[in-house]
Order: C-alpha cells, then structure tokens, then sequence
C-alpha cells in the first residue's frame, strides 16, 4: 500500500488544478442555478423555478444550438478524417507537410479566421464580387453573411484542425501487419477500410467530433459576428443573462441544460459509433 501511494504522489498537483479549476466552478454554478436572484443580489435556495424558465423561454435556442452544432461536428469530423487519411495512407512522404499545413492554420487565431470569412462572404465581399464579375449572378448573394451557413463555415473551418489530430493519431497507431495480411486473404480496399482501419480509429473519430461539437455549442462570439441576429445560440444567451442582465441562477441553469443536453447527444454518438464500426 504505501508503495501504491508513493507512486500517485507525482499525480497529486494535476489533481489539485482539476479540482480547483474544473470540478470546483462547476460545482459552484450547479449550486447557484438553484438559487434565486432578488434585487440583483443571489440569494440561497433550493428551487427548480431557474430550470422551468430555461425550458419555457430558452428550449428553442437549445435545440437549435444542439442541431446546428451536430451539423458542424459532423461536417469537420468527415473532412478531417479525409485529410488525415490522405496524410496518413496516400500522401506518401508529403505526409508531414499536410500534417503541417493543417497546424500552421492553427496559428491564424480565432478572431482572424471570423474576420477573413467576413471579408470573404459579406456583400462586398471577395467570393460575391467574384461571382457578379463572372456573370453567374446579377447581385451579391445576402445570406452568404449573418446566417446560420456562414457559422457553419466559419466553424468549420476553425475546427479543422482540432478534428485532423486525433484521428491522425488514431491512425497512425494502425499497423500494418493486419492491413497487408488481409489484403493478401483477398480483402478489396472498402473491406479492409470497413473492418480494420475505421473500427481501430474509432476512438479518434470520436474525439475529433466530441470536440468540435462541445467547441461550437459553448461558443458565442462567431454567432454574433457572422450569425447575425437569427443565428442566437445557446452561448448568446447564457452570455446575457451573466453579463447584461447579472442573472447567475438562469445563466447557471441554461448552462447546466445545456451541457446536459450535449452529454446525451455525445452518449448517443457513442453508442451509434460503437454499433456502426464493430468489426465484422
């Protein structure tokens, strides 16, 4: 036993800061989203009045936020496999560079990469102008700017990054001994892509959309920059009522029904991953 304990010493520190940073906060605002606000001062209860509000006025932004974040995960989950299969199976020794490339974008910064899409999508913009000069439509499209698409793309393109590394890693841990030796029992290549490299890079397919959907659903500054007003999120609100309207109680419960919610959603893509990619 105290050879057991020597050992968990050097884990201590680690456990410390993710009490003190994760548990800790979490374990506050659970607390406060029971209490109630009065004359803007927090107040100790025990009431579940926060909850129902959250249901009744902010249900709508939830799914939304939840659909919508399903959609970019998704998206970002398959063209990051895409390129991390091409870097990892057929780009041969140019490999490296695309894994490079794809962390170099990482250097760009959040706020850049909103404001290069809106000089790229916005009315005046490059891909607008370019499209009137050649004639393809007669004047710039309005919805590419301040709609849901444009969070999606901006997203995407954000998130890419964060979807390529995992499964890289994932993939890279596949040996090539099964893959040769089924190739040689007569496996085609969806075979063997089917049954030997998806089911092994499960866990990276997963990260990579964990990621990106918990990313997008927490984030509120994108919605707000190239969403424009009917592209509110989740995040949107929650930032108000801490903020503009100091409400910790319905910000607290509107954060809890959220991470509720992308907690059920990562449970039922789990379960679908596992079912889908069983080896046959």
């Amino acid at each position: 036993m105290a050879a057991i304990g020597r050992h968990r010493w050097p884990v201590l520190p680690a456990f410390l800061v993710f009490i003190l940073l994760f548990v800790g906060p979490l374990a506050f605002f659970l607390v406060v989203s029971f209490w109630r606000l009065r004359a803007y001062k927090l107040v100790p209860d025990f009431t579940f009045d926060n909850y129902l509000d959250v249901w009744q006025e902010y249900l709508h932004a939830a799914i939304f936020t939840l659909l919508i974040s399903l959609l970019i995960a998704a998206i970002t989950t398959v063209i990051g496999f895409m390129i991390a299969y091409l870097a990892r199976f057929r780009a041969g020794r140019y490999g490296g560079l695309i894994l490079f490339v794809v962390l170099v974008t990482l250097f760009g910064g959040y706020l850049v990469k909103i404001y290069a899409w809106k000089t790229i999508l916005g009315t005046n913009g490059i891909l607008n102008s370019t499209l009137v000069d050649l004639g393809l439509i007669d004047a710039p499209l309005a919805w590419l700017l301040y709609s849901p698409a444009a969070v999606v793309i901006t997203l995407v393109n954000f998130l890419l990054p964060f979807a390529v590394l995992p499964i890289y890693g994932s993939l890279r841990g596949i040996d090539e001994v099964p893959l040769a030796a089924a190739r040689d029992l007569g496996a085609n290549a969806a075979r063997v892509f089917r049954d030997i490299v998806l089911p092994q890079c499960k866990p990276g397919i997963f990260a990579a959309f964990a990621v990106s959907f918990l990313i997008t659903a927490g984030d509120y500054v994108t919605p707000r920059l190239v969403g424009g007003t009917n592209t509110f999120m989740a995040g949107n609100f929650i930032e108000s009522q801490f903020i503009n309207r100091l409400n910790a109680p319905i910000g607290s419960a509107l954060s809890y029904a959220m991470l509720i919610g992308c907690g059920l959603v990562l449970l039922a893509f789990q379960k679908t991953l596992t079912r889908v990619l069983k080896p046959r």
